[in-house]
């Protein structure tokens, strides 16, 4: 059975940083990409990054170079650090693996940005 569990959320003031990690379980780590998704009250849910095997990296318009996504293959870990942390940026986050036949979420993190 393949587990995702997300950690390092919190309250940070506007203009801090944050790390979320997300340890994956049941799956060969190394074959797929990872990806972060979040979703704010009253939102949908909305694509952040993602990382691919190769160490690819793609990130949605709104991270304006303030959020890198990387994996440790060893720890079976993906990272999301996240600076330069706006009000907006409020939400859960998701970590996501996406697979050839079907896919899997974490339970999410919550990131409150508030002064």
């Amino acid at each position: 059975q393949v587990q995702l569990v997300e950690s390092g959320g919190g309250l940070v003031q506007p203009g801090g940083s944050l790390r979320l990690s997300c340890v994956v379980s049941g799956t060969i780590f190394t074959l797929w990409s990872m990806e972060w998704y979040r979703q704010a009250p009253g939102k949908q849910r909305e694509f952040v990054a993602a990382i691919a095997p190769s160490s690819i990296t793609n990130y949605a318009d709104f991270v304006e170079g303030r959020f890198t996504i990387s994996r440790d293959n060893a720890k079976k870990t993906v990272y999301l650090r996240m600076n330069s942390l706006k009000p907006e940026d409020t939400a859960v986050y998701y970590c996501h693996q996406r697979r050839a036949s079907d896919d899997s979420w974490g339970q999410g993190t919550q990131v409150t940005v508030s002064s």
